[in-house]
């Protein structure tokens, strides 16, 4: 099935919003006035510039600043950030080959008309690539972006024996307390033996100290 590929009508206007984004605060969401009167792109490029940011993932559906338009923001990121967003808007063109970022512009437009079945003299196409162009000069595929750390539970928890262990976590000179939850499906029997000899079992192996 074809696919639509991000594009702008005026893609010079890429390089400007870009880099004002870097140089005004970062707003609450990025709407057509933000976009015009900010980034002072105007008329229908400041219109459409919204809907591409979207489809670079540099803005979340909801109009807000995503991270990666953040991490564009700041400097040791920045390059990264843009890379990030060619292989968002142009996951398509990815799927068939990974490198797309180091193809010429002739096997770009080459794999642009297969994606997207469009006519080899179509207007769309060349400011397809046009775009394309326009954000790699921006781009730095070297650089990595840092990935959030994982949280760390305040409250580990430790399984053990068939039976969980909760440890809380010791400050200097207070002593380590741990609590046991043991759970015990019983067979349906009523031979006061069975039980005994479960209960025993507990105390000699689990409950002893």
């Amino acid at each position: 099935m074809a696919k639509q590929l991000p594009y702008l009508a005026s893609p010079g206007t890429i390089t400007k919003a870009f880099e004002k984004i870097k140089s005004v605060p970062t707003p609450s969401r990025v709407t057509q006035d933000f976009v015009k009167t900010k980034l002072q792109i105007k008329g229908g490029s400041g219109s459409s510039m919204t809907s591409f940011l979207k489809k670079v993932g540099f803005v979340n559906p909801d109009g807000t600043p995503s991270e990666l338009y953040l991490k564009y923001r700041n400097p040791a990121t920045s390059g990264a950030a843009v890379a990030k967003a060619i292989m968002i808007g142009y996951a398509p063109l990815y799927e068939h080959n990974e490198y797309m970022q180091e193809l010429s512009d002739e096997e770009i437009k080459g794999l642009i008309i297969q994606v997207t079945g469009c006519a080899e003299d179509a207007r769309t196409l060349q400011l397809t690539i046009s775009c394309i162009k326009y954000l790699k000069e921006l781009a730095e595929f070297d650089q990595t972006l840092e990935e959030p750390e994982e949280m760390v539970q305040m409250e580990p928890e430790v399984e053990n024996k068939g039976h969980r262990q909760q440890i809380s976590q010791p400050e200097k000179g207070v002593e380590l307390n741990l609590s046991y939850m043991i759970n015990l499906n019983l067979p349906a029997t009523s031979d006061i033996a069975v039980f005994d000899a479960i209960f025993k079992s507990l105390q000699e192996n689990i409950l002893k100290k």
